[in-house]
């Protein structure tokens, strides 16, 4: 039996449906935050043609991003290691405006009504509007911001290094609660059904109430982890750093399942997932597929070089970005790859896809975009 057919059997098994284009693949839609939606799932609601190209480079001289773009009306929003912060038009790869602020940035933005969200390597928080990238306000956390925002109603949640995530309102800034925890927080918070989900480093996934940020439950996971949860349903999905990949169901409060194999080392990669798949680059140089009712290992792609990027689902394909350069495109269903694409530099930073395009930047300052030939 094929690994396709595999892999369609195993969904048949399950109850679960086959990848599709519908509602969650409506054409030119945004992406704007890192992982594409507040439930962190890293899929796609654009389309992409099957023959991709590269449509144009935003090159910034001396520049270095690890940060993932936002996409929203057909402008892109990426911030560099240097505290840059540029709107770039989709379109043409032509800038519109840039913004010099005081730190640097790993982190991704995040835009909700015309606002840009992002916190930078000194803790500073800040507020930009994006039709002329004029700064709004900005919040001093205590310590370095790595993870993108998130929204809830009327309300931003990020975590920093100083072990807290905040809620603040997001027009103005103001506090709303803040929730500590007993390590960093390097994830960008994940949000379900009124819920926070805080993946950190004292090894416990936080289950937190956005309405008053008192804690729901923590369910251990056995070691640090800086990764984003994905959620699908009532599972969330996520690696951490012993080389453990895990499943847990937040509503039961407990590990649905976990895989790890015998070269598996520290998850540094978000998981995109579906009801069909889950799939997270590896630093042992994999891209592996997860079955997400079972953990069962449905196909796994060697790359040349570790896969720190966060992949994203699109449609029936996974694009997958290495530290080598590379840019993959592979079968959802196989694991197969479908086209390739090298720049020559590395990628710490995750793809964007809105559209019909696909942006993403790399570590020596150059973003790229590919669409239709």
């Amino acid at each position: 039996m094929t690994r396709t057919l595999l892999f369609i059997a195993l969904l048949a098994a399950s109850g679960l449906q086959r990848p599709s284009l519908g509602a969650e693949a409506v054409a030119d839609a945004d992406w704007p935050m890192f992982r594409g939606d507040s439930q962190s799932t890293g899929v796609a609601r654009s389309t992409l043609p099957r023959d991709l190209m590269l449509q144009w480079k935003f090159v910034v001289p001396k520049g270095a991003f690890e940060g993932t773009p936002a996409i929203v009306a057909g402008v892109v929003y990426i911030a560099d290691l240097d505290g840059n912060l540029y709107a770039i038009d989709l379109a043409t790869g032509e800038q519109k405006w840039t913004l010099k602020l005081e730190g640097g940035f790993t982190a991704s933005p995040s835009v909700r009504d015309g606002l840009i969200y992002i916190g930078d390597y000194d803790g500073r928080f800040y507020c930009v509007r994006a039709e002329e990238g004029k700064l709004l306000w900005q919040y001093e956390a205590e310590a370095e911001i790595d993870g993108s925002a998130n929204f809830f109603e009327d309300r931003v949640l990020f975590g920093s290094q100083d072990a807290t995530l905040y809620c603040l309102r997001a027009k103005t800034g103001e506090l709303i609660w803040k929730h500590e925890i007993e390590d960093q927080i390097r994830c960008s918070p994940t949000i379900v059904e009124g819920r926070c989900f805080v993946a950190g480093c004292d090894g416990q996934l936080h289950i937190i109430r956005v309405e008053d940020g008192q804690a729901a439950t923590a369910v251990p996971i056995g070691s640090p982890t800086g990764v984003t949860p994905a959620a699908v349903g009532d599972r969330v999905f996520f690696g951490a750093e012993n080389g453990e990949f895990l499943c847990v169901d937040w509503r039961k409060a407990e590990v649905a399942w976990t895989f790890k194999d015998d070269r598996a080392q520290a998850f540094r990669s978000c998981p995109a997932a579906t009801g069909q798949a889950v799939v997270v680059g590896g630093r042992d140089r994999s891209v592996r597929a997860l079955h997400p009712e079972t953990g069962k290992l449905l196909w796994q792609f060697s790359a040349r070089q570790r896969v720190d990027s966060s992949p994203v689902i699109v449609g029936d394909r996974v694009f997958a970005a290495a530290a080598d350069g590379r840019i993959h495109a592979l079968d959802l269903a196989s694991g197969e790859e479908r086209w390739q694409f090298e720049t020559g530099n590395g990628f710490t930073g995750s793809p964007a896809v809105a559209g019909g395009r696909l942006v993403i930047a790399d570590d020596k300052g150059v973003v790229y975009c590919f669409g239709a030939r």
